[in-house]
């Protein structure tokens, strides 16, 4: 082994430190060359998890929460009951929701930690399974995330709360932009606003969405300095449909 050659220099200086140089040198080309070799690879999981296997719908139109088509990566699901248990917000206001899937699952997290009630709004309740609008921790609006009437709900359930804020309606990048400044002063110093799908128009899927959340937060961040901290931690797992989309609010 290399390793060994340059510890058996060690008695000679002249010969062990330019040995131990190139060794060094040598592990960083390795370490940069298997990163690369990672992300390539998580790349195209994430592609094929996305788009589906050749022939097959996307896989994540397959994932199912107790029974209610959730449509999430599992590993998203995995970070935001980390989030839940560690920062225990006391209402999630969760826009767009489609099947329900993911609001039963908020319900479900809540119910485990005995703590939290989940505000949920979508244009229309028509793809709603039925048990999701029976659970008591969650309250149903059917009308848009960005209008007049649901701003004013979540500022009047959000007060005196901690509150935790979830976007996944329109992804088109002007309503996901109006989404963040309407909904983003509600979370709490310490919780969390996860902007869903910042993955689509190229990061790395959906290549020709359009711009969409990813710019949208973009532009956000560069609006509030130093109010967001972009959570990397929460992308761990080196596949997220999330990516740069936890962000944890500061203290003020």
């Amino acid at each position: 082994m290399i390793s060994d050659i340059v510890r058996w220099l060690e008695p000679y200086p002249f010969l062990y430190r330019p040995a131990r140089s190139v060794y060094r040198a040598g592990c960083r080309v390795r370490d940069a060359r298997r990163r690369r070799h990672e992300e390539h690879i998580a790349r195209e999981f994430h592609r094929i998890f996305y788009h589906g296997p050749l022939g097959q719908d996307g896989l994540w139109f397959t994932i199912n929460w107790l029974g209610v088509p959730v449509q999430k990566l599992p590993f998203d699901l995995c970070i935001m009951q980390e989030i839940l248990y560690e920062t225990r917000p006391e209402l999630i206001i969760e826009c767009g929701m489609y099947h329900g899937g993911s609001t039963w699952f908020l319900a479900s997290i809540c119910d485990a930690l005995d703590c939290g009630q989940i505000l949920a709004c979508d244009i229309t309740h028509q793809n709603l399974h039925p048990a999701v609008s029976t659970h008591p921790r969650i309250e149903l609006v059917e009308t848009g995330s960005t209008s007049p009437e649901f701003a004013e709900l979540a500022r009047t359930r959000a007060a005196g709360k901690r509150t935790m804020v979830i976007l996944d309606s329109d992804h088109s990048r002007d309503h996901v932009l109006n989404e963040l400044r309407l909904h983003g002063p509600l979370v709490s110093p310490g919780c969390y606003l996860i902007c869903e799908d910042t993955n689509i128009n190229g990061h790395p899927v959906f290549e020709d969405f359009g711009p969409g959340p990813w710019e949208a937060l973009q532009q956000y961040l560069a609006e509030s300095p130093g109010m967001w901290t972009v959570d990397e931690h929460r992308e761990r797992l080196m596949v997220t449909f999330n990516p740069g989309g936890y962000l944890r609010r500061n203290a003020e």
